[in-house]
């Protein structure tokens, strides 16, 4: 079971949340293109190791999550808030 700590309501199970997405895109300018749009909505990397995420706590208070884990592995290592920058040190956060 993969344990998430949320900001507000503290540590819960993965199932209270949903995956939302990759936290290190960023989406293009209205005004980039059909093809700049395309690569954003639907081309994902497939990374191995650390990657940050974005998770809702559906079953909970319904805030968005960032999340910091490790894709072999699962483990989780950092969680924050959306605007949070976060490193592998705060594991336990």
């Amino acid at each position: 079971m993969i344990t998430l700590n949320c900001p507000y309501c503290g540590p819960r199970s993965h199932d209270e949340f949903r995956y939302v997405g990759d936290a290190t895109k960023i989406a293009p300018p209205l005004d980039a293109g059909a093809e700049a749009h395309f690569d954003y909505v639907y081309l994902r990397d497939n990374p191995r190791g650390q990657h940050v995420e974005y998770w809702q706590h559906i079953h909970g208070c319904r805030a968005f999550v960032k999340v910091l884990r490790d894709t072999v592995s699962h483990a989780v290592l950092a969680t924050g808030l959306p605007a949070d920058t976060l490193s592998a040190a705060e594991e336990g956060r």
